[in-house]
């Protein structure tokens, strides 16, 4: 014989109990059926409300009524044929008014004992199991209503009564060995020795289900309900949770005990004692697999079987030398909790005895601070111990699975998941038996973490990489361009999905917690909300997305002062943005100890020479102990093109406007020919090879005369023009010996400068052609020919590609 029993979002309305019927109907070919329905979804609330508000004189008591007996009497009409409508509406009726009765009883004495509102309560399952019942046999089916109040025995705790296992089995078995083809019975309910209606808590009709599949020795138990089986975690929150295919006894009552919602932890023991196989099924694809809970629940060969969660946690900390040595010191801890009802939830312990704490439900924090500070008043007033620690708003994230077992590394890689994505672990607790490891963190980093757990263990491995994307000009649309044709590249072989969620330029920004789709961001983003930095931040920080990465493509000064804040929330930051690199020597070296500090990355390769790998080379030289004695680089790509172009017949002046018309230079050109940017990069890469400087250190050698710099832009240009000849005698005089002229930044011997440089045939840097970058580091272990990065330093395309890969890194 088969157990099945659905749930209440299985019976909720009339088109899901024809579906429950057809699967009746199905199973019913294979052999007997007991089958316990819960009420209607929602009805068992509004019961209590009914009840609650009886109890306090409350009138709306008679709105809840009618509304539950509007729906039941609906449901009739829907289901029973009306030939048949009569008599079964009849007896609904007749449950309705003993409902009604109860009631109007409690209304009027003002009073709700825990036994009248198990009466009330168990109307719902009472209710439904009869129309239930009527609708199988209005479809052929040889189905009988059987109150399990008569067959399920308990003692009088009223609410959640304890079963008297011996009569109920006995009754159940004598009751069973001549039942009809399908028995439909009411779930939640029972009754004491004396008759009177008693319910078996939250979850009881799945227990009351168990009860009889065990004291029948069923062959199998199903559950129905309206997920396909239970989840590696809550879909709700990790929208890549999946059905788990088998799980033992002992894993589904862990997962069930740490929050998962599908089965009532004490549903396993029944079965468990007789061994009896429990599927999960959903109720509305019955064709899934589902979940198999047995005796061995090897299933796949995952270490990890599923994971969940408790919220609202509250963590009690005792410290002191007085506990150290102490017996018995817990056991007053424990006994006075127990005392006051107050549920321990996680234990943890440090070996020096110096310390306990336990976790519990935020709800019992008074109670359970009330109980330690009378149970060890006289040791806090001596100073033996320490006044009570509470931690407030916290969650407890456990693994489970039995194969953690003598398995190595399981701690250390869910630590290290947890751990590189900012989220701290409060306090740790693993049981002996090793199916479980429980970690306490905190409650605004439980989605974060369950997602980055189920990733670590569960998922092929696919890393989801978030990003936060300022800038969206020449660069910023390059970045997008090459993210939206890598995708399947990333995804195949490099197992990312690296996905942009939330975008901005300096005038508008949009968010997709799913992210944004890179085919048509120009015009979501015209559409979006208006730009702010601080919203921006804020979004990024609160969604506390798992590898979150903030990309700068700006040149913003401002953008550059909210990196800190981004990698204070445990957020990547990437940036082409020289600002903050270059900035006071305490601000580079506070935002690389924040990154640090929170385990990110902040990450500037394309500060200096675009998508070159030079930081990246100088950062592995320094790493592996090498040590730099000299740096020589051309830096500027537009000064470059310059100079390269700058020669006999052609003016100074007519080769910079060309540069400026091509893009080469900043609309104000004279940024560009001061060395400004020249000296924040050398600046950067001096600093990178553990160097603390400032940029007042590196002296300027300027070229162009004072009152260049003076005026507009075209101003500047007549200036260019007024002083053709110093131009061209600087040309002349290289040209005689042979040489180039190049705009250098040099350090040497503890000292940097920035200037233009007349350049031999003999040195690397004499064959730099059009807009390329070239730097030479000098260093220990290349002390004779310099290690030499060479190519493109500026352009979009190229700043993009070293912003990727960048991105890339900041998982990898």
């Amino acid at each position: 014989m088969k157990v099945l029993k659905f749930g209440g979002s299985s019976v909720a309305s009339a088109e899901n109990i024809d579906k429950v019927v057809a699967i009746v109907k199905e199973k019913s070919e294979e052999g007997k059926l007991a089958v316990f329905v819960s009420a209607l979804s929602g009805v068992t609330d509004k019961l209590i409300a009914a009840g609650k508000a009886a109890s306090q004189g409350n009138e709306e008591y008679k709105d809840i009524l009618n509304e539950i007996e509007n729906r039941h009497l609906a449901e009739v009409r829907k289901l029973v044929p009306i030939a048949n409508q009569s008599s079964v509406l009849s007896q609904v009726k007749k449950l309705l008014n003993d409902l009604e009765n109860t009631c109007e009883g409690v209304f009027l004495i003002g009073e709700l004992s825990a036994k009248t509102l198990d009466r009330i309560m168990s109307k719902g399952e009472l209710l439904s199991s009869f129309i239930i019942s009527e609708k199988m046999k209005a479809e052929g089916l040889n189905a009988v209503l059987k109150d399990s109040r008569e067959l399920i025995k308990t003692d009088s705790n009223f609410g959640k009564a304890a079963v008297d296992f011996e009569t109920t089995n006995l009754r159940s078995w004598q009751y069973f060995n001549q039942a009809a083809d399908v028995t439909v019975l009411p779930g939640f309910v029972a009754s004491n020795e004396n008759g009177e209606t008693t319910t078996m808590g939250r979850g009881g009709s799945d227990y009351s289900a168990a009860i009889v599949a065990g004291a029948i020795n069923a062959e199998v138990l199903e559950i129905w309900t309206d997920v396909s089986g239970m989840m590696t975690a809550d879909p709700r929150v990790v929208s890549q949770a999946y059905p788990i295919e088998k799980i033992s006894y002992g894993e589904a009552f862990e997962l069930s005990h740490f929050g998962a919602k599908v089965i009532y932890p004490p549903t396993i023991q029944p079965v468990l004692e007789k061994k009896i196989p429990v599927w999960v099924k959903n109720t509305f694809a019955p064709d899934d697999a589902g979940t198999l809970i047995h005796e061995n629940g090897n299933g796949n060969d995952t270490i990890i079987k599923g994971i969940s969660s408790i919220n609202k946690i509250a963590l009690l900390s005792l410290e002191g030398s007085g506990m150290v040595g102490v017996p018995g010191f817990s056991k007053r801890l424990f006994e006075a909790l127990a005392r006051e009802a107050v549920n321990v939830i996680l234990i943890t312990q440090s070996s020096s005895e110096h310390s306990i704490c336990v976790a519990i439900n935020e709800a019992d924090i008074i109670k359970a601070k009330t109980a330690i500070d009378s149970e060890f008043a006289f040791e806090i007033s001596v100073k033996k111990v320490d006044p009570l620690i509470i931690e407030r708003e916290l969650s407890i994230v456990a693994l489970i699975g039995d194969k953690m077992k003598n398995h190595a590394g399981v701690s250390g890689k869910m630590f290290s998941a947890l751990g590189r994505n900012g989220i701290n672990i409060r306090a740790i607790a693993q049981g002996s038996s090793e199916k479980n490891i429980s970690t306490v963190i905190n409650e605004k980093d439980v989605k974060k973490g369950l997602n980055v757990l189920h990733e670590e263990f569960f998922e092929k491995p696919i890393k989801q990489l978030n990003l936060f994307i300022t800038g969206a000009g020449n660069v910023g649309s390059k970045l997008l361009d090459q993210l939206k044709k890598q995708q399947r590249f990333l995804t195949e072989e490099l197992r990312l999905n690296v996905r942009v969620v939330g975008l901005a330029n300096s005038k508008k920004m949009i968010f997709n917690d799913e992210g944004i789709c890179l085919e048509n961001w120009k015009e979501q983003l015209s559409n979006g909300e208006p730009m702010s930095l601080t919203a921006f931040a804020k979004h990024a920080r609160v969604k506390n997305m798992r590898n979150s990465v903030f990309v700068d493509n700006s040149a913003s000064e401002d953008v550059a002062q909210v990196y800190k804040e981004y990698l204070k929330s445990s957020i990547s930051v990437v940036t082409c943005n020289k600002i903050a690199a270059a900035s006071e020597y305490q601000n580079y070296r506070s935002l690389k100890r924040a990154a640090m500090d929170h385990n990110v990355r902040f990450l500037f390769e394309t500060n200096v020479g675009a998508g070159l790998p030079i930081i990246g080379t100088l950062n592995d030289m320094v790493r592996s102990g090498d040590r730099i004695r000299k740096i020589e680089a051309v830096l500027s790509g537009s000064l470059n093109f310059i100079f390269n172009n700058f020669k006999t017949g052609v003016s100074f002046e007519e080769i910079v406007r060309q540069a400026q018309t091509e893009g080469y230079t900043e609309p104000d050109p004279r940024i560009d020919l001061t060395g400004t940017d020249v000296k924040r990069k050398i600046l950067i890469l001096i600093r990178e090879s553990g160097v603390a400087m400032e940029m007042d250190d590196i002296t300027s050698d300027p070229f162009m005369p004072a009152d260049c710099l003076e005026g507009s832009v075209d101003n500047f240009f007549e200036k260019l023009k007024e002083h053709k000849q110093v131009f061209d005698d600087l040309y002349t005089a290289a040209s005689a010996r042979g040489e180039k002229l190049k705009f250098v930044a040099t350090y040497d011997n503890g000292k940097a400068s920035v200037g233009l440089r007349s350049v031999a045939p003999d040195h690397p840097l004499y064959k730099l052609d059009g807009k390329d970058n070239i730097v030479l580091f000098t260093t220990d272990r290349y002390p004779d020919q310099p290690l030499i990065v060479k190519g493109a330093g500026a352009g979009a395309d190229v700043t993009a590609s070293g912003i990727f890969a960048d991105i890339i890194k900041t998982v990898l």
